[in-house]
């Protein structure tokens, strides 16, 4: 018999896209399968947050905490003294939303809200998007019920019977828009995305400007390149004199389109960005962010490697004349694009939302009927 009561739920989480991202697929796929569920997003007062949960469709509650790592003594314990406040607010959230379940998606945001639902008998999972898990999550890890993991290798640090290795989840709608059919471009030059991130990448941008000179064959190549706000003029002009076709911009709204477009990706390799390109089977070369905590980014690209989906430049490896001849080997050896592309499928996980929403409702015995 169907349950007919109304079925609430939180996502704890965010402070960076890489974590929010994954909790809003999840939502959407819940949704779906549960018309009228309600589900809360409680994480940081980040503005982006509360902006991107709301566009779709999701209320936000934002807790004022802080993150303790690479802190100083004096800040480590007003972080702490922050986290006790936040976990008082978290139980007031919680108790009144009266949650049947809390998902935390990483990040110090998710700490306060997953840890007042332990305290209140609330089942609780975590979803960790990378290969090597952040500190929260290899915390909080050992005491969630369920650890909803991207790879293989991560499952080696939780608990087998918790343990699910169902993949990244992205939005559906990202999906189906790449897969959109493209048969009627004409002429299509071999075309290049460039992705830094939400905000860019410098680096990134640096090196293809430099690259453009040695990549001007009539008609060969084209470029889609998200510069992010910083470095969006400089960029512009860059392109203004090239002869191929560009489009240019601080940040797409229509990923979907521009991945099914590309015939390579040039990136950094946080965790949302592998999920897709390996759900859509595309061919990247990773530039792997340095700074990234405990340097996850080389380790998530490596593996993509390691399996023939990718290839990886570091970052002080990285200038203009090297890429161009990556660039022109991938488009002359269509061989070898077509290898990557294969393998990058053979990784991928397209219905790690859809799977992880379905197990979610197995695990605290709700019964639904698939709309």
């Amino acid at each position: 018999m169907k349950n007919t009561s109304t079925l609430k739920a939180i996502v704890a989480g965010g402070g960076t896209g890489g974590h929010l991202y994954p909790g809003i697929a999840v939502a959407d796929a819940l949704a779906d399968l549960v018309p009228g569920i309600q589900i809360l997003f409680v994480g940081s007062q980040k503005p982006f947050e509360k902006q991107a949960v709301e566009k779709a469709g999701y209320t936000h509650k934002a807790i004022a905490i802080e993150g303790l790592k690479g802190r100083g003594l004096l800040l480590k314990i007003r972080s702490l003294a922050k986290l006790a406040l936040s976990i008082l607010t978290a139980l007031a959230v919680v108790i009144r939303f009266r949650p049947a379940f809390i998902l935390g998606v990483g990040g110090y945001a998710s700490a306060p809200c997953m840890m007042a639902g332990m305290m209140m008998g609330i089942k609780t999972g975590i979803q960790e998007q990378n290969l090597i898990p952040g500190m929260v999550n290899r915390w909080l890890g050992k005491l969630a019920g369920r650890a909803y993991v991207s790879f293989e290798k991560t499952a080696e640090y939780f608990k087998p019977g918790k343990v699910k290795v169902l993949g990244n989840p992205i939005r559906k709608s990202l999906i189906e828009e790449a897969g959109e059919d493209r048969t009627g471009l004409i002429n299509k030059p071999f075309t290049v995305l460039v992705l830094g991130g939400s905000q860019g990448a410098h680096a990134i941008n640096k090196a293809v400007i430099e690259a453009l000179p040695d990549l001007e064959g009539p008609g060969e190549f084209g470029f889609i390149h998200q510069t992010g706000l910083q470095d969006l003029e400089e960029t512009i002009k860059s392109y203004a004199n090239w002869p191929g076709s560009s489009d240019v911009r601080a940040f797409f709204h229509d990923m979907g389109n521009q991945y099914g477009l590309a015939d390579l990706v040039i990136c950094r390799a946080g965790a949302s960005t592998v999920a897709e390109l390996t759900a859509l089977g595309k061919a990247s070369i990773f530039i792997p962010f340095p700074h990234a905590a405990d340097n996850h980014q080389e380790y998530n690209a490596r593996a993509l490697e390691e399996a023939g989906a990718a290839e990886v430049i570091l970052e002080h490896d990285l200038s203009g004349a090297p890429l161009a001849r990556r660039i022109r080997h991938y488009k002359e050896d269509t061989a070898r694009l077509i290898e990557m592309e294969k393998n990058a499928g053979k990784l991928g996980k397209p219905r790690a939302a859809a799977d992880i929403a379905e197990d979610v409702l197995v695990w605290i015995n709700y019964n639904c009927k698939r709309q």
